[in-house]
């Protein structure tokens, strides 16, 4: 199976504008994955062919880097993809009880998703948020302080087809599908919207002011 024409041309349209910001097309590989995963909702076979054809690689490298890397899902993710973070300091804060909780209460485990195709979920080792522990992700937007309450809470509100907003960043939640569009290079003019660092991660800022510490000069 292949792509349709009218998807081809698109996804080659999109490829080529990725591709022009490389002085080697092979260094495109990466967002072009994001890319076919936009389309699919994983990286499926024919989104490895597709990268492979453009990019002049054979489908064995194109797939070696596929399955290398967690972000890129071997098998249809949910609309909503759900990432609990469960590595040391969200563990100890509660990420093990929400993991444990919230796979009971979804009916599916690690890398699975449910028949509806709403929410799958993922283990996650590291949110690279400690401060707002125990953290979730959406769709790699920010879901702080979680219990396991509103964990389940959220899911459900999610496969309820309610407007959620993340803790942090824009002001609403992307499908899998369009985040690894913008994953891929491709922008939706979110970026910007909302703070990117809040609470707990500006305390030491704060302490530095009043007190007038200043970095090293160079």
């Amino acid at each position: 199976m292949t792509y349709a024409p009218e998807i081809r041309e698109r996804l080659e349209r999109d490829a080529k504008e990725i591709m022009g910001r490389y002085p080697k097309a092979r260094s495109a590989l990466l967002p072009l994955l994001h890319l076919v995963q936009s389309e699919d909702g994983y990286v499926s076979d024919d989104g490895q062919e597709f990268c492979a054809e453009m990019l002049g690689l054979s489908k064995a490298e194109v797939t070696g880097v596929a399955t290398f890397y967690t972000m890129y899902k071997r098998k249809p993710a949910g609309e909503y993809h759900v990432g609990v973070c469960i590595n040391a300091l969200c563990a100890v804060m509660g990420g093990d009880q929400i993991w444990d909780e919230l796979t009971e209460h979804v009916g599916v485990g690690h890398e699975e998703t449910t028949a509806d195709g709403k929410v799958s979920l993922e283990r996650l080792e590291c949110n690279a948020a400690c401060d707002f522990a125990p953290v979730m992700m959406v769709n790699w937007e920010f879901f702080d302080n979680q219990t396991p309450e509103s964990a389940k809470q959220l899911v459900d509100d999610l496969r309820a087809g309610k407007e959620v907003a993340p803790t942090r960043g824009p002001s609403k939640l992307c499908t899998f599908k369009q985040a690894s569009r913008v994953l891929s290079g491709l922008p939706d003019d979110l970026a910007g919207e909302g703070p990117s660092a809040a609470g707990a991660s500006l305390e030491g800022l704060k302490v530095a002011k009043a007190k007038g510490w200043k970095a090293p000069e160079a």
